[in-house]
């Protein structure tokens, strides 16, 4: 299965409690960390409820 890149651009200081658990379950937690998940419908959907703290990174 394809794998997807993310990396943490935002802090989760001053984030509603749903918004850092989502994190922790990506894998992040401290900024500019970068994960390799596989590419599920699952972490899509996390991703894009962090847009402002999630970057897919390329390559």
């Amino acid at each position: 299965m394809a794998k997807i890149k993310l990396k943490q651009i935002g802090s989760p200081i001053r984030r509603p409690e749903a918004q850092k658990k989502i994190l922790i379950g990506l894998g992040l937690g401290k900024m500019h960390r970068v994960v390799e998940l596989e590419d599920t419908a699952e972490v899509r959907g996390a991703v894009r409820k962090l847009p402002h703290l999630v970057q897919v990174v390329e390559g």
